[in-house]
C-alpha cells in the first residue's frame, strides 16, 4: 500500500488568490526562550492551500463547510492526466478523455502540478482550469466531486460560470492539489476540511491511497 500527501504545505510562502489575505505562520511562545512550551499562530483565508469550497461560496444559499457530506469526501477516486497541450478542461477535453462510466471523484491532473514541484511562490493567472461547459459535463456524468491542481477550479477572471453549475448541483469543489507525484488510475480518496461553522470553505488535508 501507497499513500501519497497531495496536500500542499501551508506556508507564509504559498501562493494566495488576489486580494485574499496572505498567510502568516509564526511562532509566537519559544522554549529556548524560557517558556514552558512552543505555541505558534496561524491566520490565512478559508481558501488558501488545499481546500474544499462549500456552496454558499458562490451561491450564498446558507449551505456552509460543515455540513459537507463525508462520505462524497471519502472513497474511489479517479485521476485523469492532461498533457502540457491542454489549455483549458472543456466539455470536448472531457468526452474526449479515458474517464470511466461510474467514477463519482475525479481528481485532473494537468501542467499546473509542474507549478507546485518547482515550489512556485508567485500566483500564476495562466493556469489550466474547468471551462463551464466542462462543468455542465460533470454534471451530466453525475460526478460528486472534481478535484483540481491550483487554487480554482474555475478560470482566472471567470470564476463564477463555473462554480455556480457544480456547486448549484453539489458536486463538491476541491481545489489546490499537488498531484505531481502521482499518475493517472485508481485511488482511495480521503479528505477532511475543517469543521468551520458557517464557512463557505475550508482548508483540507487530502492523501490518495494506492
Amino acid at each position: 500500500m501507497a499513500i501519497y500527501d497531495i496536500s500542499l504545505t501551508i506556508s507564509p510562502g504559498l501562493p494566495v488568490w488576489p486580494g485574499d489575505p496572505a498567510i502568516q505562520l509564526q511562532q509566537v511562545s519559544f522554549m529556548d526562550k524560557g517558556d514552558v512550551c512552543n505555541v505558534s499562530y496561524l491566520a490565512m483565508g478559508v481558501h488558501a492551500g488545499t481546500h474544499v469550497d462549500a456552496p454558499h461560496h458562490f451561491l450564498n444559499d446558507n449551505r456552509t463547510v460543515e455540513n459537507l457530506d463525508l462520505t462524497v469526501m471519502t472513497g474511489q477516486a479517479f485521476l485523469i492526466e492532461f498533457g502540457n497541450e491542454v489549455n483549458a478542461i472543456s466539455f470536448e477535453i472531457l468526452d474526449r478523455a479515458s474517464i470511466p462510466m461510474g467514477v463519482e471523484r475525479l481528481l485532473i491532473k494537468t501542467r499546473n502540478s509542474e507549478i507546485w514541484a518547482r515550489s512556485e511562490k508567485k500566483f500564476t493567472e495562466k493556469f489550466v482550469a474547468i471551462v463551464q461547459d466542462g462543468a455542465e459535463w460533470l454534471v451530466q456524468r453525475g460526478i460528486k466531486l472534481v478535484g483540481v491542481d491550483y487554487l480554482s477550479v474555475a478560470p482566472f477572471g471567470e470564476g463564477v460560470p463555473t462554480h455556480r453549475v457544480l456547486l448549484e448541483a453539489g458536486i463538491v469543489a476541491l481545489e489546490g492539489l499537488n498531484l505531481s507525484s502521482v499518475s493517472q488510475g485508481y485511488y482511495e480518496l480521503y479528505c477532511l476540511p475543517l469543521k468551520l461553522k458557517g464557512a463557505d470553505g475550508a482548508p483540507a488535508r487530502v492523501i490518495l491511497k494506492k
